[in-house]
């Protein structure tokens, strides 16, 4: 995955902030907060996660699937394996 190490620190930093949604929500739960606004802390981290595949499912469709370099067999493979993520993600 080379063309991970490209995005590495774009995709850290969305995940630490990802992290640090999750953490919100967990002293949301704790403290009692009402329900309403945890139910917005839960709804912003849903967006962030989605947010978080998107950004890998294009940088995959780029490298894996549309890149010229790569061979029909390879451009395949690379289909196979996004439409499996998809497939994970929507359930």
């Amino acid at each position: 995955m080379g063309h991970m190490a490209a995005n590495k620190d774009d995709l850290l930093k969305r995940v630490k902030r990802i992290a640090g949604q999750i953490q919100a929500v967990e002293r949301a739960l704790e403290s009692d907060l009402d329900c309403a606004r945890t139910l917005h802390l839960v709804a912003a981290t849903r967006g962030a996660i989605n947010g978080l595949m998107e950004q890998i499912i294009e940088d995959h469709a780029r490298e894996h699937v549309a890149n010229p370099g790569l061979t029909q067999e390879q451009r395949n493979q690379g289909v196979e394996e996004l439409l499996e993520a998809i497939h994970r993600y929507a359930k």
